[in-house]
Parts: structure tokens; C-alpha cells; sequence
């Protein structure tokens, strides 16, 4: 489980150059296309277009966020369904009342595969938004440094910001644990 996690997470960090704001949160939605709508609403139309727009006029963000938010959205699930499907196995009868509703408990596979799924979804949300919170301040302090150490543009290095959160994330998840 953890191993998924973490290429979901760094799949995540390497398509999104940044995180949303904790207003909306892509567990609130099941479609990233209305995620992605709420996440401009929230972020404002010029910082959505610079955090995922990828053309010179950054005119194709709104694409570019629902595709990579409906990649890693998918990851998730499948996650979800793998460890509920090991949890169910390793005790059907301890599964089926942990997670069933009901006389019959028989819902209990889909319950747990929503829970897991929420759970993933916010965990990875959350090493992102902790990337990028490094990432601004690390920004902050000299921004000329921050360009050419991240980024890998030829001449604006405009790509720096999520550059630096993929690696941060991914750095972070291969760091042993506390």
C-alpha cells in the first residue's frame, strides 16, 4: 500500500506544477472537471493558468488540470480496490462488519473502496501542498537561485516551481519515516 501511494503521489507531484488551495479539496469531487473549474474559482484565473497551463499563453490549463487530476483520480482508485480486496481476504467476516451497513453487510466492499479512496486522495493531497509550502518559501528567499536550481527551461526557467515540488515530494516519500 505504501509503495502505491507513493507513485501515486510522485505521479501526482510530476504532472501538477502546484497544489490546490485547501478550499477545495479533490475529494469533494468525483469529476476533476468540475474540480478543476472549482480549483480556478478558488486560485483565481491567472494563478490556475500559470500553476498548469503549459502553451505560451497558458491558454490550455483547464485541459492540462483534468487530465492529469483525472489520471491520478483513477491511480487512486485502483489503490482503493487492491487493499480493500487484501483486507476483505486476510478476514471476510471482520471486513463485512467494519465497513457493511445494514442487516446483510453485503455493501461493505464499496463502503470500504469510498473510505480508502478518500483517505488516499487527501494523504497525497496533503504531501503536495506541504512540497509546495516549501517550495514558496524557498522561492521567497532569493528567487534568481530558486529559477536556476529548479527550473529547466532553456531561457525563463519558468518550470521551477513545479519542478521543485516534484522533487520535494518524491524526496520526502523516499525518506525513511520518523
Amino acid at each position: 500500500m505504501k509503495r502505491a501511494l507513493i507513485v501515486c503521489v510522485a505521479l501526482a507531484a510530476l504532472t501538477v506544477p502546484a497544489v490546490s488551495s485547501a478550499a477545495v479539496s479533490r475529494t469533494d469531487f468525483k469529476n476533476a472537471a468540475k474540480f478543476c473549474k472549482a480549483l480556478r474559482a478558488d486560485m483565481g484565473a491567472t494563478t490556475f493558468k500559470q500553476t498548469f497551463g503549459t502553451n505560451k499563453n497558458k491558454s490550455n490549463a483547464h485541459g492540462k488540470c483534468v487530465s492529469k487530476h483525472a489520471r491520478t483520480m483513477d491511480d487512486v482508485h485502483s489503490d482503493a480496490v487492491k487493499n480493500c480486496r487484501a483486507e476483505r481476504d486476510a478476514d471476510p467476516v471482520a471486513f463485512a462488519s467494519k465497513y457493511g451497513t445494514g442487516k446483510n453487510k453485503k455493501n461493505a466492499f464499496g463502503k470500504c473502496v469510498s473510505q480508502a479512496r478518500a483517505d488516499l486522495k487527501a494523504e497525497a493531497a496533503d504531501d503536495i501542498e506541504n512540497a509546495a509550502k516549501e517550495c514558496k518559501a524557498e522561492r521567497k528567499a532569493d528567487r534568481a537561485a530558486f529559477a536556476s536550481k529548479y527550473g529547466t527551461n532553456a531561457n525563463t526557467k519558468r518550470n521551477a516551481f513545479g519542478k521543485c515540488v516534484s522533487r520535494t515530494v518524491r524526496e520526502n516519500d523516499t525518506a525513511p519515516k520518523a
